[in-house]
This record gives structure tokens, sequence and C-alpha cells, in this order.
């Protein structure tokens, strides 16, 4: 059976993007690899063996585009008010916290920020599946 281990993003700034991830989620290098034209940085936390991959390109100065295709991350937290108060205490700019019911139930609640790349994460009440 497979197993999902990694999401790969590529990113402008691997200091940047590393405070960002390492004050919003707990993410620590796990690994770095330093390649002649391109990093690859290997980030997570205790809570789970799935691994965010940055892919820093050496002498990149345009910013990537995500195209239509791309989504968003989705991340589980114990306390999403919570979450949401100290993402806006360190201006992050999280969208404000919704909730989706189904069938007259809580099926998420749930807020959205951006990395320093634009990319979009959700960041997600344990709840239901989302654990």
């Amino acid at each position: 059976m497979a197993k999902v281990i990694h999401s790969m993003i590529r990113v402008m700034e691997e200091k940047r993007s590393l405070e960002f991830y390492k004050k919003a989620f707990g993410l620590d290098i796990a690994d770095r690899f330093e390649f002649d034209d391109f990093t690859l940085v290997y980030l997570r936390n205790s809570e789970a063996d799935f691994e965010v991959e940055f892919t820093v390109n050496h002498g990149r100065s345009e910013p990537y585009s995500h195209g239509s295709g791309y989504g968003h991350l989705g991340v589980a937290v114990e306390d999403v008010d919570e979450e949401h108060a100290r993402f806006k205490s360190l201006g992050f700019e999280p969208t404000d916290v919704k909730e989706f019911h189904r069938d007259g139930s809580l099926m998420a609640k749930f807020f959205f920020v951006q990395d320093p790349d634009g990319y979009k994460i959700e960041v997600l009440q344990t709840h239901g599946r989302y654990r």
C-alpha cells in the first residue's frame, strides 16, 4: 500500500519560507540537500511523518506561477480560533474563520492563510475526518 510522504513547493527565499512554516506550523528542517542548481529542504514536526519539501532553484529571480491547478495544503489544529488569533498576532493575515455544515452537523471549521510565496494553506479544526 502506498503512503503519502511529502508535498513539494518551489520557494523564492528559503530563509523567509522556513521562518513562516516554523512560526505557523512548528515545522523544522528534517533534511537539507544542496546541489549545483537547486537545494531541497524537507520540513516536518513531531505530529506526523508527512513533510513539506521546498525546492529552491538557485539564481531564480521571477516569482513562480501557481497556475490554475494548485488548490491548497491542509493542516489540522486542536483549536482553530486560538490559532487564528495567533496567526493574526504574527501578521500572517488569515482569512476569517468559516464553518461548513452538512445535514445539520458541523463538517468543518477553518480559515486560510498564504505562505510567503502565495501558496494557500487551510487550517482546520480537528474534527470528524480532519484529524
